[in-house]
């Protein structure tokens, strides 16, 4: 087991090193932490961390996502992205939280919402014209009028 840790105090299981270059498809569990050059996806539960030396271009999707160097791609979280001060990101954010701090550079769109679609409900459907008409006309008998 490492005992490198990360600054919330929880370990690194996934190093990408400062002077590296990964390219591929990852799917990890745990805390990744880019601290060099990253390209390709990378689909993870836990936690991604781009650090201030790290540069990635990847598709993103995992738990939490803190962005601390450069990130060119598109990212959703399912709990939380933080960009630092130090953060730059090119593509679009998904995520039911977002922190941005004082200086980040960011160029996309962003959707934050934690909204479920609604489920589909059925209408009710009226036989005839004349059903509808005559439902709609004792509903606005009961309506009182602004003239009262």
């Amino acid at each position: 087991m490492s005992n490198y840790l990360s600054e919330e105090g929880t370990f690194i299981n996934s190093l990408i090193g400062e002077g590296s270059l990964v390219t591929g498809d990852l799917n990890i569990n745990g805390l990744l932490r880019i601290d060099g050059d990253f390209k390709g996806t990378i689909s993870n539960g836990g936690k991604v961390l781009v650090g201030k030396s790290g540069r990635a271009e990847a598709s993103i999707t995992a738990g939490t996502i803190v962005i601390g160097g450069i990130l060119k791609g598109n990212i959703k979280a399912s709990e939380k992205v933080v960009i630092l001060s130090t953060g730059m990101l090119i593509g679009n954010i998904t995520s039911p939280r977002l922190l941005v701090e004082d200086g980040v550079i960011f160029n996309g769109s962003c959707v934050v919402s934690d909204e479920k679609p609604e489920p589909v409900t059925k209408t009710a459907r009226f036989s005839t014209p004349f059903a509808a008409s005559e439902e709609i006309t004792r509903e606005m008998e009961t309506v009182p009028s602004w003239t009262e």
